[in-house]
């Protein structure tokens, strides 16, 4: 009732974009990280250019951070990406722009990790269980996540003739769905949250270039807001309001 009472409340564009939503208590956060395809729809109605393009490309970690020519969120590793990849090298501030843009938010610190690790749907699917706080996004083991090494097998896209450590990301909604049905809270791309300040602003989640240690709940990590790099990326979050009358 809660997400029926929301998409009423919505713009008749907006209703496409909620159903892509999960509801976690008071709010409802992206089922994926902000592709590819939707960040271009963004670009082109508001002119963005990104950092990473205003400065010839991200960065991605090698002997220290290393500027990648070309590498944008339009090419996350210097290939022209598919729509449904990952949006990376996007920065806060960017990536909170969209979120406006698309009638959302950047999620809260808070409301990330408790969407990462507690179970609020009423009845999930085995092995998840309403009310129960998981160490890892994907449940009491981070298998299934497209992380380093820790995780199992995950689709991931093979970039590593154009990298010195990992795989590369999936692509979004591709690996196995975790707490709350939502896919790639652990791993796969670092996603920033509403937090910290401008000089550490929060990413959760871990990523690619990582194991399992940066997915579990007690781990924190932040970057300075400008950061544009190739494993960090986004989703938004929504308040959720009950229909109008």
């Amino acid at each position: 009732m809660r997400v029926f009472a929301l998409l009423l409340a919505l713009p008749l564009a907006d209703v496409a974009s909620a159903a892509e939503m999960q509801t976690v208590g008071r709010f409802a956060i992206d089922r994926t990280e902000v592709t590819v395809g939707a960040f271009r729809r963004f670009v082109e109605a508001t002119g963005m250019v990104t950092k990473a393009e205003r400065d010839g490309g991200g960065s991605v970690f090698e002997a220290g951070w290393t500027r990648k020519p070309g590498w944008t969120w339009r090419a996350p590793f210097g290939l022209p990406a598919a729509e449904d990849e990952p949006a990376v090298h996007v920065t806060f501030d960017e990536a909170a722009a969209y979120c406006r843009w698309a009638g959302k938010r950047l999620p809260a610190d808070a409301e990330w990790t408790e969407a990462a690790h507690v179970e609020r749907r009423a009845n999930p699917p085995a092995p998840f269980a309403t009310g129960r706080t998981y160490p890892y996004p994907t449940g009491d083991t981070p298998e299934g996540a497209n992380c380093l090494r820790d995780c199992g097998r995950a689709p991931a896209i093979d970039r590593t003739d154009r990298l010195t450590r990992g795989i590369g990301h999936a692509r979004a909604g591709t690996t196995r769905p975790g707490v709350n049905g939502l896919y790639d809270m652990g791993a796969n791309a670092w996603e920033w949250t509403d937090g910290g300040s401008a000089s550490d602003r929060p990413t959760r989640g871990g990523s690619w270039w990582y194991g399992a240690a940066q997915m579990h709940r007690e781990h924190r990590q932040g970057k300075p807001a400008d950061t544009a790099v190739v494993y960090i990326g986004f989703r938004c979050a929504r308040d959720l309001t009950p229909a109008r009358s």
